[in-house]
């Protein structure tokens, strides 16, 4: 393979959820640019085709799905739409919520919608665009976006925490089953990534007092993701699969 086409997207097509914002914006963003078609979904329809628009005007190709990955038989409805750009063969679990507060004040609503949406939802996309990976008989690629937190803990934020570090072990569990159908199955987890959402705490003082515990002393900027989500999206990972990559500056080194 060419270095200039190592980490090329041509003749792929991603389907990226919780794509409307953010880390799961930037990754449409960035795959459309190397070359993938993108499907992006959301429960945000009127943001997402704001996400197209910029894609169309890159010069990619995009389609904007509205989406509750809780939710089976949406999923299949996505997928059912999507039969003129053939099975997606790069899928990137990015949808994700969490809830702030103690352990013993989370209540069964608070753990229910997190773990629906961060486990449940991605083993129901994973799951399904894997039947049609193999029922169309092509390699695929499935990059489940955990966090830092599915190996290191925080107080308060206990579903969260705890729904990552189920997405570490979903991602090694079908990384092992679904070998043999040649689909890849690896995870990026994120440390601190400055977003439209976090801005304003990340620069808040109890923000910089986190900052003091990232070796590095920064935050990672979206742009820092480029070169793993090229990685593990692109035929330069072809090798890899049930593998974690941490993009956090250190942070799940620093000492206790």
């Amino acid at each position: 393979m060419q270095l200039e086409s190592l980490f090329r997207l041509d003749n792929k097509t991603a389907f990226i959820t919780g794509a409307s914002s953010g880390i799961g914006k930037h990754c449409a963003l960035l795959l459309a640019q190397a070359g993938a078609k993108v499907a992006i979904a959301s429960r945000r329809i009127d943001d997402l085709r704001m996400v197209v628009d910029e894609i169309v005007q890159l010069g990619g190709q995009a389609k904007a799905f509205q989406l509750d990955v809780t939710q089976q038989k949406n999923i299949v409805r996505c997928f059912d739409e999507l039969t003129e750009w053939s099975a997606p063969n790069i899928i990137i679990n990015n949808a994700g919520i969490s809830t702030q507060g103690k352990l013993l004040d989370q209540t069964e609503q608070d753990w229910d919608q997190v773990m629906s949406t961060n486990l449940k939802g991605s083993w129901l996309v994973a799951s399904e665009a894997a039947r049609r990976m193999i029922a169309a008989d092509v390699a695929g690629n499935i990059i489940n976006i955990a966090s830092i937190l599915g190996e290191r803990v925080t107080a308060g934020a206990a579903p969260y925490v705890i729904s990552k570090a189920g997405m570490i072990q979903c991602t090694k569990v079908m990384a092992l089953e679904f070998a043999r159908h040649q689909i890849r199955v690896n995870a990026l987890l994120p440390g601190y990534v400055v977003t439209d959402l976090n801005r304003e705490f990340l620069q808040s003082e109890a923000g910089l007092k986190l900052l003091t515990r990232i070796p590095t002393r920064r935050f990672n900027q979206l742009d820092d993701l480029n070169g793993p989500l090229l990685l593990l999206a692109s035929d330069a990972s072809k090798a890899m699969t049930g593998a974690t990559i941490a993009v956090d500056g250190g942070h799940l080194v620093s000492g206790l």
